[in-house]
Parts: C-alpha cells; structure tokens; sequence
C-alpha cells in the first residue's frame, strides 16, 4: 500500500500521446489499487514546490500539482524515497489552495 509523501518511480502514459514513459511522481494516495499522484519534472522552470537532490531527488526537481493523474499500482516500478514531513505540509497547504 502507498502512502502520501513517497516519491515513486512509475510508468506514465502521456495525454496527448500514447507513449509511456518511466518518471518519478509523488504519491497522494492510494485506494482499490489505483494510486493518485503528481508528477515530477527536472525542469525547473516549471511551476511547483522544489524537490531538491539533498531531500533523496536524482536531480533538483519540481512536483507539478497542476498535473495529477491515476495509475495502476501494476505500473510502479519501486518506491525510491519519503519526502519530508515538512514538505509533506507544504504539498497539503498548496493543493488546498489550488482547491479553494
């Protein structure tokens, strides 16, 4: 079972694509097998919170709260790290925002 604030490396098919990809994404949870996650991009010029290789990230990363999707727990390939509780916070205070 994942859990909030674990950074995944996954499998994801792109919108305006049918390829698939492997990249990291953020777990926000999971229920009946499907897990909810935002994506992770190395391209800083994105819009985001920072995840920053000190935190466990390959490369100084964003987490993209505007892009959120569902996978299969199937298309996980492993978990690589836990974010922060801090940044855990950060992540919740965002998405609340961006619902309000």
């Amino acid at each position: 079972m994942h859990k909030f604030g674990e950074v995944i490396l996954t499998q994801i098919q792109f919108v305006d694509t049918y390829e698939v990809k492997t990249r990291p994404a953020l777990v926000l949870f999971e229920e009946y097998d499907n897990v909810i996650v935002c994506a992770i991009t190395s391209n800083e010029q994105m819009k985001g919170i920072k995840l920053l290789k000190k935190e466990g990230a390959v490369k100084d990363s964003i987490i993209k709260l505007n892009y959120i999707f569902t996978i299969s727990n199937k298309m996980i390939k492993k978990t690589l790290f836990n974010i922060s509780k801090e940044k855990k916070e950060l992540v919740k205070k965002e998405l609340t925002k961006k619902l309000n």
